[in-house]
């Protein structure tokens, strides 16, 4: 079971098929441990199952009593056509008490489900949390900042856009030269300054 798990998270990003079917082996033979239901969860949803993703990280909420896979569970809600549901289900966990990089993929998940029942300013909305600070970079911080210039290009706000476009491109770039920690890096006019690893 543990090999499984360990060929599913070492596959997940080259080829989530075949992470799928490593999670789906090590459910048959565990499929009472959360980390096992949490990881089918997970691999579903980098197949496009969204209807398993979603039971399966349902039920590892259940067993685990966490919320930290809530962004998926809110991503495969959207992905079985239910923005609304979705909606719901990010409402009713207490943001505040999720880690941060937990609690700004939940933002952008609720952006998406908002942008999915045509409401743009209330995607942007969602999108206005302390984390969305350009002067700084996180390992959330280029996803972040790429969700709010798409949604501010679809609200017509095009130099906007295209500020925030740069600044996840400038966050990608410091990011990759740093150990993929939670060191912070501030960026000032287009320059980064931080401690060289």
């Amino acid at each position: 079971m543990a090999r499984h798990l360990a060929m599913a998270a070492q596959l997940i990003d080259e080829d989530p098929e075949l992470a799928h079917k490593h999670a789906l082996a090590a459910s048959r033979r565990a499929g009472r441990i959360a980390i096992v239901r949490e990881t089918l969860g997970i691999t579903a949803y980098a197949t496009g199952d969204f209807a398993l993703a979603l039971r399966e990280l349902r039920t590892y909420r259940r067993i685990s009593g966490k919320d930290d896979q809530i962004a998926l569970m809110v991503d495969s809600e959207r992905g079985v056509g239910r923005p609304d549901r979705a909606l719901e289900a990010g409402r009713a966990v207490d943001r505040s008490a999720l880690p941060t990089p937990v609690r700004v993929a939940l933002a952008i998940a609720m952006s998406g489900a908002r942008l999915d029942q045509g409401e743009p300013e209330l995607a942007l909305g969602e999108l206005q949390i302390p984390e969305l600070d350009p002067d700084r970079a996180f390992e959330w911080s280029p996803a972040l900042f790429s969700a709010h210039a798409a949604v501010l290009e679809d609200l017509g706000r095009d130099d906007e856009a295209s500020f925030w476009a740069a600044r996840a491109e400038v966050a990608a770039d410091a990011l990759g030269l740093n150990d993929e920690d939670h060191e912070e890096i501030f960026i000032e006019d287009g320059l980064i300054e931080g401690e060289e690893s």
